[in-house]
C-alpha cells in the first residue's frame, strides 16, 4: 500500500475547508474515514512568530533566568535542555507575548523547516526565539500531543517543504503554516492514537539512553585500557613507546589529487570512498560513487585492504574509519589517509581504536591549538605517540572492545527497527487505515 498524501491542489484554506473531500490518488489509497475532518490549521490553533531581533538580543542572555528555546532545541522526541540560553524576569515581563504554555508546539522558521517539537510541563513558561513559529491549539477538539505527531508524519513534512518559500533557505511564515490542512479524527480517537505512538516513544527514549551510557562506558574502558591504566587478567609487563610516522607504519598514503566530478561514477565494479562515506568507524558502501578501471589501477598503494585503518585529513579532520570487508575492490579519494601497521607492529583494529580514543583526540586538541588548521599533513604526526603492549595483549584489547561494540551495534540496530515500526504505525494510524476505536464508539467530547 503506497503512503497516504494530501494531494498538492487541495486549498485547505477559507472557510469552506469541512466540506473538502480528499480524493482517491491513482493507486487507489483510499479516502479517510467518514467521522474524520478536514481543517486549515488556521481552523484549529493560532500560529505566532518569534520576537524580532530588535526586541531580543544575545547581550541580553544571563546565566540564571527563563529559557529560550531555539531550533537547535527541537529533537523529534520534544525538547532539548542542552546549552539554553535564559534571559532575565524583565525581559521574561516585557516578552510575555512569546510565552510557552503545555500543549504548544514549536516550529523551525527558517533552514530545517519540517522540525518541531511539543513543549511539555517541564517547558511551560519558558520564551521561544524568533527563529520559531508558536502553534497553540484553540478548539478543545483537537488533542496537542496527536498534533504534533501529525506534524511528525513525513506526508505533513512533505508538504510544509512544498509550500515553503525561498530560494537559497526555506522559510515559513504564519499565513503560510496556518494554510496546510491536517486530518482530525474525533477526541478519543485522537489520544488513543497519540498514547499508542507514546509508548513507542518511550522505548525509543530508553533505548537513546541506554546506547548512551554504553558508549560512555566503553569510552572510559578505552582510556583505561589503550593506557595501561586497567591490565585485563593474565597480563603484565612494559609497555612499548610507538611513534605512529617513524615505528611502526609503513608510509601513510593518500589518495591523488583531480578526481573531477564527472569521474564520481553512479554505478560500476570499483568502489570510490570518501570522508563522507564512513562514520562511526564502519563505511556505507551503499553510499559510495564508484570510478572506472583506469582510476582504480592508478595507484595500488590506495586499493584498500580488510585491516586498512582510514584518517580524513580534509573537511571534518581526524574522523576514523576501519576496512573490514569489501563487498567490491575500492580506492580512495585525496581527503583520507590509509594508515597500514607493518607486519607484527602492532594489530591494526587497536590503532583503530587508538585513533578514535581521547588518546588521539587530545593529540589533535593540541594540534589546533591557537590555529584554526583544516588540512592535516604527514609531518603532523612526527610527535603522535603512544604506549603499545605485546601482540597477545593487544588482541586482547581489541577483543574485549570489539564486544562492546557488538553491544552496541545490537542495541542500535533494535533502536531502528523500532523506529521504523512507529514510521508504518504513524502511516497507518495518522490517515485512518488503522482504527484504535471503532468509528461507532467515537464521539467529540
Amino acid at each position: 500500500m503506497n503512503n497516504f498524501e494530501t494531494p498538492k491542489d487541495l486549498p485547505c484554506v477559507g472557510d469552506n475547508v469541512r466540506d473538502l473531500t480528499i480524493r482517491q490518488d491513482r493507486n487507489d489509497v483510499g479516502d479517510i474515514p467518514e467521522d474524520w475532518q478536514v481543517e486549515a490549521i488556521s481552523a484549529i490553533a493560532e500560529v505566532k512568530t518569534g520576537p524580532f531581533g530588535s526586541s531580543l538580543h544575545e547581550r541580553d542572555y544571563v546565566d540564571d533566568g527563563t529559557p529560550i528555546v531555539t531550533v537547535e532545541h527541537l529533537s523529534e522526541f520534544g525538547i532539548s535542555h542542552r546549552n539554553l540560553p535564559m534571559v532575565a524576569d524583565s525581559d521574561r515581563y516585557r516578552l510575555k507575548s512569546y510565552c510557552l504554555r503545555t500543549g504548544d508546539i514549536v516550529f523551525s522558521r527558517v533552514g530545517s523547516i519540517d522540525r518541531n517539537a511539543l513543549i511539555t510541563e517541564k517547558e511551560d513558561g519558558w520564551l521561544f526565539s524568533g527563529r520559531l513559529l508558536r502553534v497553540r491549539t484553540s478548539a478543545n477538539t483537537t488533542h496537542p500531543q496527536y498534533l504534533s505527531y501529525y506534524f511528525h508524519s513525513e506526508p505533513f513534512k512533505k508538504r510544509v517543504r512544498e509550500v515553503a518559500v525561498g530560494q537559497t533557505m526555506a522559510s515559513l511564515n504564519t499565513q503560510i503554516l496556518k494554510s496546510v490542512c491536517v486530518f482530525i479524527p474525533p477526541n478519543p480517537e485522537q489520544r488513543a492514537i497519540a498514547e499508542a505512538l507514546s509508548d513507542v516513544d518511550r522505548l525509543l527514549v530508553a533505548l537513546e539512553t541506554l546506547i548512551a551510557k554504553k558508549r560512555a562506558i566503553k569510552q572510559a574502558a578505552m582510556q583505561q585500557l589503550l593506557t595501561g591504566k586497567t591490565r585485563l587478567p593474565g597480563f603484565s609487563g612494559q609497555w612499548t613507546s610507538v611513534n605512529l610516522t617513524y615505528d611502526s607504519l609503513l608510509k601513510a598514503r593518500i589518495g591523488w589529487q583531480g578526481l573531477t566530478t564527472s569521474e564520481y561514477l553512479n554505478s560500476g565494479d570499483y568502489y570510490l570512498v570518501t570522508g563522507t562515506d564512513f562514520s562511526g568507524g564502519r563505511i556505507n558502501w551503499s553510499g559510495c560513487f564508484y570510478v572506472d578501471y583506469n582510476r582504480f589501477m592508478q595507484d595500488a598503494n590506495i586499493q584498500l585492504a580488510p585491516g586498512d585503518v582510514l584518517l580524513t585529513k580534509d573537511g571534518t579532520i581526524g574522523k576514523v574509519g576501519f576496512v573490514n570487508t569489501l563487498p567490491l575492490p575500492a580506492t580512495l579519494n585525496s581527503g583520507i589517509f590509509v594508515i597500514r601497521p607493518r607486519k607484527n607492529a602492532y594489530i591494526p583494529m587497536y590503532l583503530y581504536y587508538v585513533l578514535t580514543s581521547r588518546i588521539f583526540e587530545n593529540f589533535l586538541g593540541r594540534l589546533q591549538a591557537g590555529s584554526t588548521i583544516s588540512h592535516l599533513y604527514q609531518k603532523d604526526f612526527v610527535d603522535f605517540t603512544f604506549e603499545a603492549p605485546q601482540l597477545n595483549e593487544q588482541r586482547a584489547i581489541t577483543a574485549f572492545l570489539s564486544d562492546m561494540d557488538a553491544e552496541i551495534d545490537a542495541l542500535e540496530i533494535r533502536r531502528d527497527k523500532i523506529g521504523a515500526i512507529k514510521q508504518a504505525m504513524m502511516q497507518q494510524l495518522l490517515t485512518g487505515r488503522v482504527r484504535l476505536i471503532q468509528a461507532e464508539e467515537t464521539e467529540y467530547g
